[in-house]
């Protein structure tokens, strides 16, 4: 029997192994010294003994597989695992959004209650968001405004249980598996005579937590669903017999209302039919519940960072479980110079700050709701005198220039076909390799995959340029710094000087001038030029429109007051893009850089090795010396 594993090897246990042994061992025994053991009836009692052994062997392996969490492949036997170390998986999560919600009335004050409902599509699907908690406010000038209201995406409900401590099976089961834990709301009320509740809080610190503490406990069991316990006396207050155990929630349908951004009410609020519902953040956040590869990953760290932040990976952890859209996390500290989101790192140290740097699964910076949500949940757990800061991340795109070549006699694929299977080995490269923080991009192992692409494949060269996407602030004069992090190309003082130097960018215009388009480039010596051109000659208006720095990969552009930018891949653009030519061919990220392949502008053209089919001018002899390759350098390197 063969089985399909390739994390453990049960070949010890195969299945004609454990036959043939047995065969050996009876043989050698006088009691069966007569027997033919192909024979019918011997066969059928091997094959039995066979199967039993291979069964067991490869059960027992199995087994021994659940007993470690790095080996387990059972989310049970996973979530157990990390049970031990502390750590509880996220569960599925709603979509949140942020709304402003007036009701027009004379009414002194409202409360608008937990539950209520608002409508919204997505993709032609319409999904219902909810309010999790009662909000009263009072009247201003005959509206009443709920503002900065957080809204979940699904069903707002309830669950009660009324405490019978002679059951011992009794559980508090959230009842759903696409229940999300954040909305989760836990009181006890006194008995079914008594309405009295107390809101009981999630025990988080269990150092904290005395013989009175109003604390319940948080697990995930089977199924996927969570359930929650509460203390014995002496860690947490008990329940006692007839007290009821009110729980409520949202359960959502994680991601899919991601993105909606036009809500109404559902319904009448506190009675009032005149509703207006403005959106301040659209729904993001929706997800799955935490993967087993995401809890395997962080419950040791989890572990490891005993309930602080202290280390870059504690800051990790914590901003993955409060933010689970994250796909990738930067943290460094303000000691190597202080932070700004325009200037982006300057030289004067802060200490103090550690700076978080998310890439969410959508793509999307975090909105600033967001952001205070997160330094809010992260700020129990960080050193006293240090404070998290939210910086958004930065894209660095690589524009590739990709030229091979290929024996035409090993294969029968076009250029095209050949083209278009290097496209597909660029974006498994993309995917895998960059696309997030750390992810750097190396050269040399680019053009090898590019090679084994296909075995006609001979030879590659690849070109690469740096390209940033400026947003300018249109109509007001503004300055602006990139950090490309990045040595620029710059061999000598006024390199291309005459034909724009390293630097490019796609067209604006300046207040002034309404009628030239203009661009930037370089002088080669640091200086940055603005221009437009009349018949194609450069004419420039600003020899010192900023600074480049080639040594560190700095932008600076002076103060400009754009008015307008031009389309960009003829696509109408809210911004201008840069584009530079690197020093080296690797490209490192640093801090809060990404780097992604610009798909759009890279170029891959493919040529007949005419060497390699043995063509008799691939070789040419001159009088300065003889051409042994058919391979042309490009003319921008």
């Amino acid at each position: 029997m063969a089985v399909n594993d390739k994390r453990l090897e049960v070949t010890e246990f195969d299945f004609d192994e454990v036959k043939n042994n047995l065969k050996i061992f009876l043989k050698a025994q006088n009691q069966f010294t007569d027997y033919d053991f192909e024979g019918s009836g011997m066969n059928i009692l091997l094959d039995v003994l066979a199967y039993n052994t291979h069964y067991l062997g490869f059960n027992a392996n199995m087994l021994a597989n659940e007993m470690f969490l790095d080996s387990s492949s059972l989310r049970s036997s996973i979530v157990s695992h990390a049970k031990t170390l502390g750590y509880t998986p996220s569960s599925a999560r709603a979509a949140k959004a942020v709304v402003d919600v007036t009701l027009n009335t004379n009414d002194a004050s409202l409360t608008m209650p937990a539950g209520t409902v608002f409508n919204t599509t997505v993709d032609g699907v319409e999904y219902k968001f909810s309010t999790i908690t009662d909000v009263t406010k009072s009247n201003t000038g005959n509206i009443i405004p709920f503002l900065n209201t957080d809204i979940y995406e699904g069903t707002f409900i309830t669950t009660r249980y009324t405490v019978d401590s002679s059951n011992i099976d009794q559980r508090f089961l959230l009842t759903n598996n696409r229940a999300d834990t954040t909305t989760l709301t836990v009181k006890v009320q006194t008995s079914s005579s008594d309405s009295t509740t107390t809101t009981y809080t999630e025990a988080t610190d269990i150092t904290q937590v005395s013989a009175s503490s109003n604390v319940y406990f948080l697990q995930e069991v089977e199924a996927g669903l969570f359930e929650i316990y509460f203390g014995d006396g002496i860690i947490g207050s008990a329940l006692s017999d007839g007290n009821i155990v009110i729980l409520t929630y949202v359960v959502s349908n994680k991601s899919l209302a991601n993105s909606a951004s036009l809500f109404t009410n559902a319904t009448t609020i506190a009675s009032i039919s005149d509703v207006a519902v403005a959106t301040v953040t659209p729904a993001s956040a929706g997800s799955e519940p935490e993967s087993l590869q995401s809890i395997k990953y962080n419950a040791p760290l989890s572990y490891a960072s005993q309930g602080r932040c202290v280390t870059a990976e504690d800051y990790k952890v914590y901003a993955k479980r409060f933010f689970p859209n994250t796909k990738s996390v930067s943290v460094f500290g303000g000691e190597g110079g202080s932070f700004d989101t325009s200037l982006g790192v300057v030289s004067t140290p802060e200490y103090g700050k550690v700076f978080i740097a998310i890439e969410s699964t959508t793509g999307n910076n975090l909105t600033d709701t967001e952001k205070s949500s997160l330094i809010s949940s992260l700020s129990p757990f960080t050193v006293a005198s240090i404070t998290p800061v939210i910086v958004d991340t930065q894209t660095t795109n690589l524009i590739l220039g990709v030229s091979f070549q290929f024996d035409s006699s090993k294969t029968t694929e076009t250029t095209t076909s050949l083209a278009s299977k290097i496209n597909t080995t660029l974006t498994n490269y993309n995917a895998s390799d960059l696309t997030q923080f750390d992810g750097a991009f190396r050269h040399s192992k680019v053009t090898g995959l590019i090679d084994d692409t296909d075995t006609a494949i001979t030879s590659n060269i690849t070109t690469v340029t740096l390209s940033h996407n400026l947003t300018p602030t249109l109509n007001a004069s503004t300055s602006y710094t990139i950090q490309l992090n990045n040595k620029f190309y710059n061999p000598h003082s006024g390199h291309n000087s005459a034909v724009g130097g390293i630097l490019a960018s796609t067209g604006f215009k300046v207040s002034g001038d309404t009628t030239n388009v203009q661009f930037f480039d370089d002088d080669g010596a640091g200086n940055i030029r603005r221009y437009y051109l009349t018949a194609g000659v450069r004419q420039y208006q600003d020899s010192t429109a900023g600074t480049i720095t080639y040594s560190t990969g700095e932008i600076k552009i002076n103060n400009i007051n754009i008015t307008n930018v031009e389309d960009v891949d003829e696509t109408a653009s809210s911004f201008i893009r840069l584009t530079v030519t690197p020093d080296s061919l690797d490209v490192i990220p640093v801090r809060n850089q990404i780097l992604k392949i610009d798909f759009v502008n890279t170029s891959v053209l493919g040529t007949i090795d005419t060497i390699a089919v043995g063509d008799s001018s691939s070789g040419t002899t001159t009088s300065a010396a003889t051409t042994t390759s058919s391979y042309v350098t490009p003319s921008s390197y």
